[in-house]
């Protein structure tokens, strides 16, 4: 009676351990589609708050770069006396185009185009500074560069008399954000 009761004891074990076997074998199909749901859900919601937060580093460098701009101007107008003798070279990061302009950044792939002219941009007394500043009443513009991640950004501007404005297709002109 005795070996009879081990054989069953026996028995059972064996059964326990093939069961628990199985179970160890991997994740099953409906487990694996609800992790990748939860990534893709995820990713839904994180990827567009990343595209958002580079747009938005990349127009405060451009700000900054702008001010900086202004601040050459200045220091430069001192060591020239005038305004329109300061040539473009000297205040604009890179080297200017024919027509004045630069791209920024200056290495890599450029996201604005920079112009600096003189006047009020858009109206008739607008005048685009190509070998030296065109006068006291400057004005900094940076374009987003078509086909580029900022092209529906608008246009920032900074004027010699301090005046900041974001030109977007919905907003005419306010303060920089």
């Amino acid at each position: 009676m005795v070996t009879l009761s081990v054989a069953a004891t026996q028995l059972t074990l064996d059964r326990h351990s093939s069961t628990q076997t199985m179970r160890q074998g991997g994740f099953t199909l409906i487990e694996l589609m609800i992790v990748v749901a939860i990534i893709g859900i995820l990713a839904a919601i994180a990827y567009p708050s990343y595209q958002g937060y580079v747009e938005r580093t990349n127009r405060a460098d451009m700000m900054s770069e702008m001010q900086q701009i202004a601040s050459r101007i200045e220091s430069n107008k001192i060591n020239y006396k005038r305004y329109d003798r300061i040539p473009l070279s000297s205040v604009l990061s890179g080297t200017p185009a024919a027509d004045g302009s630069v791209n920024f950044p200056s290495s890599g792939t450029g996201l604005y185009t920079v112009i600096v002219g003189t006047g009020t941009w858009g109206e008739t007394s607008w005048t685009t500074s190509t070998g030296t500043l065109g006068g006291r009443d400057w004005t900094i513009r940076a374009i987003p560069v078509a086909g580029q991640r900022m092209v529906n950004d608008g246009s920032l501007t900074l004027d010699s008399t301090g005046q900041k404005c974001r030109k977007t297709y919905s907003d005419p002109c306010s303060e920089w954000k």
